[in-house]
């Protein structure tokens, strides 16, 4: 962890777990049963174990197709929510919450391509991985707790819309990310960790 998140995480502690389980809860009682905040939580639960997934990889190829799935499901999540979800939130007067989403994400995708730089089995990966998972933890946190749950005042016409749009664009991205991914399993497989790829 560089200098500057040292900084950052000291003058802005994050929320306790307590904290968290009660936004979760809070969101999970807004959401419908299939609805785009419902899609979002459960992108979120995946995302947290996926960052687990990583951590506990033991090996380098293992590490390696568990960074690159995690990568596929944030990026996948997060061109969703930058595409559907924060254009919403400004439109419906809620900028400072939109503009704040985009900027969070923004910085987890720069530090996740820097973890291709870094070995991945040092510590100073470890470190990144976990300076990357405490932003990502704090970012769901903000949109469960009163972010979103701005949107799902909007009338159920607005609620349907951001379902369908939601889910077309969680699933043009996963798709396309999850080709990628296959290919990524299958050359690092074949490399047996020779390299790491970028």
């Amino acid at each position: 962890m560089s200098l500057v998140d040292k900084v950052v995480a000291a003058v802005t502690p994050p929320e306790t777990e307590d904290q968290r389980r009660e936004a979760r809860a809070k969101a999970r009682a807004a959401a419908g049963t299939d609805d785009w905040l419902a899609l979002i939580l459960e992108h979120h639960v995946q995302i947290e174990g996926a960052f687990v997934a990583v951590r506990a990889a033991r090996d380098l190829p293992s590490r390696l197709v568990a960074q690159k799935e995690l990568a596929i499901l944030l990026t996948a999540h997060s061109n969703a929510e930058e595409t559907v979800i924060y254009p919403a939130l400004v439109h419906f007067g809620h900028k400072l919450h939109g503009m704040a989403g985009y900027t969070e994400q923004a910085g987890a995708k720069a530090n996740m391509g820097e973890l291709e730089y870094l070995d991945p089995m040092s510590q100073d990966y470890l470190d990144k991985l976990e300076h990357i998972r405490g932003a990502v933890a704090h970012h769901m946190y903000e949109e469960e707790n009163d972010r979103f749950l701005d949107l799902k005042k909007l009338a159920p016409t607005e609620q349907q819309r951001l379902t369908q749009r939601f889910r077309e664009e969680f699933t043009r991205y996963s798709a396309a990310d999850q080709q990628a991914g296959s290919v990524l399993r299958e050359t690092t497989r074949a490399d047996a960790g020779t390299s790491i790829p970028h």
